[in-house]
């Protein structure tokens, strides 16, 4: 393969690696941005429960519950039980982050309400990408070994990489879906009143840190997705001919 020399994997070093130096970071940035924002607080005092309740009334939504869970950041809207979860750190606080993120949890309670295409249809794929992100590696490491037999070609390889790629499916339908919660939040945010205008920029930039940790994971999906192709494309047609 004219990408290894002496063993080192170039495709790794040049697509993915950087991919992966851009998903730390922003999990790295989220935090502190949640952090900073966090000491920030409503003049409103307004807590997080309390915003994502404003937000589902200012959609004409009812019906769903909000509940407390543990953890940090753990904040996350079930459709199965209509129930918002809200973390410790959001739950009962008053900071313009918590609100920002309760807001945008309830957001997705909205779209799940409106039929929200791009949150239907990621509910309708997740089983299939699990699925086939479980079975990716395998198939491509099976596919490897018996074509390194001269028993098969690298058609398993190709499955593989193929359900490799339902993983990046998910993350293409996913950026749709939270960056419209995070307008939706914002949105009702102005609305109701629940921040002025000063805290709303940090509210904001919280959930503009939280997109950029999926914009890092489609990255690194996209990026490993290229590098089986590069690695393996090569193979498969020398075989072949």
């Amino acid at each position: 393969m004219p990408f290894y020399y002496y063993g080192f994997d170039f495709t790794y070093l040049i697509l993915v690696l950087p991919c992966i130096i851009l998903s730390i970071w922003a999990s790295t940035n989220v935090n502190s941005t949640f952090k900073k924002y966090s000491k920030q607080f409503s003049s409103r005092r307004i807590t997080g429960a309390d915003a994502a309740r404003r937000v589902l009334a200012a959609n004409g939504v009812s019906g769903v519950r909000i509940e407390r869970v543990s953890g940090n950041l753990t904040d996350h809207f079930d459709p199965k039980t209509n129930v918002i979860r809200l973390s410790d750190s959001v739950y009962d606080a008053s900071s313009v982050a918590a609100i920002g993120v309760a807001a945008h949890e309830a957001g997705h309670a909205v779209q799940y309400a409106q039929s929200y295409g791009p949150i239907k249809l990621r509910a309708a794929i997740i089983p299939i990408t699990n699925f086939g992100s479980k079975l990716a590696m395998p198939l491509i490491l099976l596919g490897v070994l018996l074509g390194v037999a001269g028993e098969y070609n690298y058609t398993l390889v190709y499955i593989g990489i193929a359900c490799f790629g339902l993983s990046l499916l998910f993350q293409l339908v996913t950026l749709p879906v939270e960056f419209n919660a995070s307008r939706r939040a914002m949105a009702a945010i102005e609305t109701a009143e629940i921040l002025s205008q000063e805290e709303r920029r940090g509210a904001r930039k919280t959930l503009t840190a939280a997109a950029m940790t999926y914009v890092a994971a489609t990255a690194v999906s996209l990026a490993q997705i290229l590098r089986l192709l590069i690695l393996f494309g090569g193979n498969g047609r020398r075989r072949n001919d």
